[in-house]
């Protein structure tokens, strides 16, 4: 069982002067879920290298007991900080891809050309595709073998307009997923802010909020089993 994780190497909160990455506990939780059940595991980023942290998601209120095992985990570290190249990885070496959250997909990988076609490739091979939180921000370029919005007509969720507006990063954000989901013609839905909700359409595993990682990751593992 091979699982690909494909985390952000955006590290800019637009015009703020903050940083932004990918959000720890949506990569922790999920890599654990993959690792402990025996799944071989590449990471890997637009760039290559060691992907931008959201300073943010290592502060104490956002830790979790999958970040604190990250965190004395020098093997799972090592991996972080030597991630592949996203133009270097192929559907074919992979029976799943996971995309993590944070506010840096938003940037890059939505506008990823490379993303994009590995996503389309993972479809096209009957294989499933997992994003938590931002990250079914991957979505707003794929298409189906129809020439449609990958989403289009399917049920989805992610980081809804509320959880946005809640966090102050409405106005900052190149766009909303929520609005971006609904725009391509998926169904989507929405639990309570800040509470887990995923949803599962065929080949496509999403997840709201950071609630929702362990979750989602556990769908995707489910129907690799």
């Amino acid at each position: 069982m091979k699982v690909l994780m494909v985390l952000t190497s955006h590290d800019q909160l637009g015009d703020t002067g903050n940083k932004t990455g990918f959000w720890l506990e949506e990569f922790a939780s999920p890599y654990y879920v993959f690792r402990d059940a025996g799944a071989e595991i590449t990471l890997a980023s637009p760039e290559g290298g060691q992907p931008p942290l959201d300073p943010k998601s290592d502060e104490p209120d956002f830790q979790t007991a999958a970040t604190e095992r990250f965190k004395q985990d020098t093997a799972a570290q090592q991996a972080l900080a030597n991630t592949v190249r996203l133009s270097e990885v192929r559907a074919d070496d992979f029976d799943a891809v996971f995309y993590p959250g944070g506010h840096g997909p938003l940037w890059d990988l939505a506008e990823s050309q490379d993303s994009r076609s590995l996503i389309e490739a993972f479809f096209k091979a009957g294989k499933p595709v997992g994003a938590v939180c931002h990250a079914p921000a991957v979505f707003r370029h794929t298409q189906g073998a129809d020439g449609k919005p990958l989403v289009a007509g399917k049920q989805v969720t992610g980081f809804s307009n509320s959880e946005e507006d809640a966090v102050g990063l409405t106005d900052v954000v190149p766009f909303l997923v929520e609005e971006m989901l609904k725009e391509k013609g998926g169904n989507y839905s929405k639990g309570d802010d800040w509470t887990s909700h995923v949803v599962k359409d065929g080949l496509l595993i999403t997840g709201q909020n950071p609630a929702s990682s362990d979750a989602t990751a556990e769908a995707l593992l489910q129907m690799l089993k």
